[in-house]
């Protein structure tokens, strides 16, 4: 059980703000990697709270820089990063839990929170929404030519997707869409949970309709 680090209450699953005291808590380093924070500010900005990243050295030889916010303890990766630290963190697995993936999602999901579209911390242009992994449960931030957002929290509900067997079974899907030669219509997305399709939502018509509202309210 993950506890808060001033009051070491208890901390909800989904969340890094403590419920007794109201501090916010670094739920995705700390007990997990070895890192140690650079003095140097960086010029790339959180795309919550809109003060500078702080350069982040993980692990004890300082082999991989990400960035962090020292207020909300969101991380950025630069592209190829993330699939580093998950590589380095959590062993592939041999078995695919597939109940257990289930109850990481519904515990560990975010979907109550308020979807909101950031803007890259370098070139401060519109992310794109995507499910990591196409159905892991998190929704990551993405810049294509720069890197991911990741809300505190995301890549440790990663790592415990992972875990379960969730990067395994993915693999297995995407080798079966491309032996039958065909991929999931846009408006669909595979279910890592079962061996159907389901329906979701056009992610491409959401971010448009997003992207056009932002310009409005500029």
């Amino acid at each position: 059980m993950r506890r808060c680090h001033a009051c070491s209450a208890p901390l909800n699953a989904n969340s890094n703000i403590c419920q007794y005291c109201g501090v916010r808590n670094d739920i995705d380093l700390h007990g997990k990697i070895d890192f140690s924070v650079q003095e140097d500010i960086s010029n790339r900005v959180c795309p919550h709270c809109m003060i500078p990243l702080k350069t982040i050295n993980l692990y004890t030889d300082g082999s991989l820089q990400i960035e962090r916010c020292q207020k909300c303890y969101g991380l950025f990766f630069d592209p190829g990063e993330i699939e580093t630290v998950l590589n380095n963190s959590v062993s592939d697995a041999n078995t695919i839990h597939r109940n257990l993936l289930t109850t990481i999602n519904r515990e560990r999901s975010q979907h109550w929170q308020k979807v909101r579209y950031l803007k890259c911390p370098v070139c401060q242009q519109f992310m794109r929404r995507l499910n990591y992994g196409h159905r892991s449960g998190v929704v990551i931030d993405q810049c294509k030519a720069h890197g991911i957002w990741l809300d505190n929290g995301e890549i440790s509900h990663l790592m415990e997707w992972k875990k379960a067997g969730g990067q395994r079974l993915h693999e297995k899907k995407q080798a079966q869409i491309k032996r039958q030669g065909s991929r999931p219509k846009p408006n669909q997305a595979y279910d890592e949970t079962s061996e159907d399709f389901i329906h979701t939502d056009d992610d491409n018509l959401l971010e448009t309709v997003a992207r056009l509202i932002f310009r409005l309210l500029r």
